[in-house]
C-alpha cells in the first residue's frame, strides 16, 4: 500500500482527468469527490473510478466540456441538464438551486438530466447540512438488477442519501444502494481477482456466484428482496419519468471503456425545517431520538466512521494499493514523490 496526502491524491486525480479532457471546474469538483471517498474508506467510489472516468472521457461516453446548466424552472423546483459531463458540476448546481430555493421556499428541488455516475450520494449533501437543511439524494444507474420476478437486469443499484444536520454535532449522513451491497464493491473484487459472498449477485444465466467478473457480467440482487426491487422502481421513476433521462437498461454498463453516454438522472430535495414545526423543535427531536439510540452503548450514528475515517486522513493521508497508485500517477503523468 502506498500513503497518499490527501491533497496530493486530488492533485493527481485532478490532472488525470484533464489530461483525459475534462475542462477545469468538472476535473477539479470530481477530483474533489473521488478524494473525499477514498479518504471515507468508500474505496469503490474513489481513485479505483479514475480508470473509468479516463476511458469515458477520452471514448466519448462522457463530455469533459460540458457546462452544467439550469434548462427548466419554477419557485422551488428546477431541471438542469448536465451536458452529458461527469455528474459532479451539475450535482453540485443541483444541490447549490435546491438550496437557495428552500431558504425562500422552504423547500427545494433540483433534478439532473443527461448525467453520468456521480460517486457517493451523500457526498453531495454536505452543503445541505452545512446550511442547517435536511437532504435527500436519490440517483439511477445502468441496469443491474431485475424487477421483482424478472429474470434480465432493468434497474440499477440506484442509490439513495439523506441527511439531518445537528447543532455542535456531525449531522446523521444515511447512504446505500439498493442492490445487497455497492456494484463498485464487485468491481474492486474483480480487480483483485477475488470472490464474493454468495448472495450478492447472479450470473448471466441467474444463478448465484461468487465470481467478481461473473457478476459484474450478471446482476445485483436487491437489498432486502422485494422491498428493495420496489424501492429500486420509486427511485428510477424519481430520476427518470421528471428529468427525461434514461432508464437504467437504456444505459451501458459503467464497467466497460466503449458504449453510450449514459444519460442517467438524479435529484436533490431540500428541506427547511424552520418552514415547518421549526428549526428550535427540529433539533430538539433529533437529539431526544439520538440520546434514545444511544440508550444502547452498541448503537453506531449513521455516518459517524466516515466522519472519522475522513478526520484521520486529512492529518495522515489515504493508503492506496500499490498498482492502483501506479496506474494514477501512469495517468496523470507525474513524477510526484509516491512516498509524500
Amino acid at each position: 500500500m502506498t500513503t497518499v496526502a490527501l491533497k496530493q491524491l486530488e492533485s493527481l486525480i485532478e490532472n488525470a482527468l484533464l489530461r483525459a479532457g475534462a475542462g477545469a471546474t468538472m476535473a477539479a469538483l470530481t477530483a474533489r469527490a473521488l478524494a473525499a471517498a477514498d479518504a471515507q474508506g468508500l474505496t469503490s467510489h474513489g481513485v479505483a473510478r479514475v480508470s473509468q472516468y479516463v476511458a469515458h472521457l477520452k471514448n466519448g461516453r462522457a463530455s469533459g466540456q460540458a457546462v452544467a446548466r439550469v434548462v427548466r424552472e419554477k419557485p422551488a423546483a428546477c431541471l438542469i441538464d448536465a451536458e452529458n459531463g461527469l455528474a459532479f458540476p451539475a450535482c453540485s448546481l443541483a444541490v447549490k438551486e435546491a438550496i437557495d430555493r428552500a431558504r425562500t421556499q422552504g423547500i427545494g428541488f433540483a433534478a439532473v438530466t443527461n448525467s453520468h455516475h456521480f460517486g457517493v450520494a451523500g457526498y453531495h449533501l454536505v452543503a445541505a447540512a452545512e446550511q442547517s437543511m435536511v437532504g435527500l439524494a436519490f440517483s439511477n444507474s445502468p441496469a443491474a438488477m431485475p424487477a421483482w420476478g424478472g429474470s434480465r437486469a432493468l434497474f440499477g443499484t440506484n442509490p439513495i442519501a439523506a441527511v439531518f444536520p445537528r447543532n455542535g454535532a456531525l449531522p446523521l449522513a444515511i447512504d446505500l444502494s439498493l442492490s445487497e451491497v455497492a456494484r463498485g464493491k464487485v468491481m474492486i473484487a474483480a480487480q483483485q481477482g477475488k470472490p464474493i459472498p454468495l448472495g450478492w449477485a447472479l450470473d448471466r444465466a441467474g444463478k448465484p456466484t461468487t465470481d467478481a467478473n461473473a457478476a459484474l457480467d450478471g446482476m445485483m440482487l436487491p437489498a432486502g428482496g422485494v422491498k428493495g426491487a420496489m424501492l429500486a422502481l420509486m427511485v428510477e421513476l424519481l430520476c427518470t419519468t421528471l428529468t427525461g433521462a434514461h432508464f437504467g437498461y437504456e444505459a451501458d454498463s459503467f464497467f466497460v471503456d466503449a458504449g453510450n453516454q449514459p444519460r442517467l438522472g438524479q435529484a436533490f430535495l431540500v428541506i427547511d425545517p424552520a418552514a415547518l414545526a421549526g428549526a428550535e423543535v427540529y433539533h430538539s427531536r433529533v437529539e431526544v431520538l439520538i440520546e434514545s439510540m444511544h440508550a444502547d452503548p452498541d448503537v453506531r450514528l449513521p455516518g459517524e466512521r466516515r466522519a472519522k475515517l475522513a478526520q484521520r486522513a486529512s492529518t495522515d493521508g489515504v493508503e492506496i494499493p500499490d498498482a492502483l497508485f501506479a496506474r494514477l500517477l501512469e495517468l496523470a503523468e507525474s513524477d510526484q514523490d509516491q512516498s509524500e
